[in-house]
């Protein structure tokens, strides 16, 4: 279990990261109320939030954004697994401390979160959905960085800025317009339909099919929801697992593109150098 604390401007970065061979369960509780913002990264770890005798689960957290208000009274308890491994990175703050946020994050705060300004419970839960591409890329990052001293310092307060800059804006398109909880969760499973299966993704019209909607529908409430086309989401993750398999799992650049559906390399090639800004031979 890796835990890392930051305090940057009146706010708290906390950083989490866990992986066993066996079961095993971590909790959290905060010292003192606070309202935060959670961002879940790679893995799929369960979650249960208990306070009053009562348990808020939620089964599948990769890519989840939660936000909430919660006091100490509040446990967060994350399942980790071998198949479900824990990357959670935290951006806290207190209500005393809002009107010393140093880019506004208390105005927005305030406007998009009003609920958890004003809480009325121990735990009051905000909006909860999926992280966009650039969201997933700056969580990832978080967690990758390698710099020491005042440059990881730079490095955090200049990413969290940006990652709460990227969260409030995808609140702002949402507030423009608002999807109902029942198509909500049609879009979270496309997202899961084409997560599970990147080599070999159903078409647009089938996708469609299998959530229950229509492709118009499918186009428009997906873009509002992730902030980009269906097409250009998946060709995020195709690229953003090739990285990964060529960085971590030091396949091939071949064996890289076939296992994210490319047939042709220098398509790929072509790919992952807008996307990174580097041919994948360079990683």
């Amino acid at each position: 279990m890796n835990r890392e604390m930051i305090d940057i401007n009146d706010c708290t970065i906390l950083l989490e990261e866990a992986s066993t061979d066996k079961s095993m369960v971590d909790s959290c509780f905060f010292d003192e109320p606070v309202i935060a913002i959670a961002f879940y990264g790679a893995g799929d770890v369960g979650l249960n939030v208990k306070y009053d005798g009562k348990v808020k689960e939620f089964h599948h957290t990769k890519g989840m954004v939660l936000s909430f208000y919660a006091d100490e009274k509040v446990e967060f308890e994350h399942n980790v697994s071998a198949e479900k491994p824990l990357q959670c990175l935290v951006i806290a703050t207190t209500v005393r401390n809002l009107d010393n946020l140093p880019n506004g994050e208390g105005h927005y705060l305030e406007q998009f979160l009003h609920p958890l300004v004003h809480p009325t419970d121990h735990y009051v839960e905000g909006p909860v959905f999926k992280m966009t591409p650039e969201m997933y890329s700056l969580v990832d990052q978080f967690f990758s960085n390698t710099y020491e001293g005042g440059i990881k310092m730079m490095f955090y307060k200049s990413h969290m800025t940006a990652l709460l800059s990227h969260y409030f804006g995808q609140l702002a398109t949402q507030e423009s317009s608002k999807i109902d909880s029942s198509q909500l969760e049609k879009i979270n499973l496309a997202q899961d339909i084409l997560l599970s299966d990147l080599e070999n993704p159903p078409s647009l019209t089938e996708l469609a099919h299998q959530i229950g909607t229509n492709t118009n529908k499918l186009k428009k409430e997906f873009k509002a929801q992730f902030g980009v086309p269906v097409f250009k989401y998946l060709q995020n993750e195709r690229l953003k697992k090739a990285y990964y398999l060529i960085k971590n799992e030091q396949s091939t650049i071949q064996e890289a593109a076939w296992a994210v559906g490319y047939d042709s390399l220098g398509s790929f090639s072509n790919a992952f150098e807008k996307k990174f800004g580097y041919r994948p031979s360079q990683v």
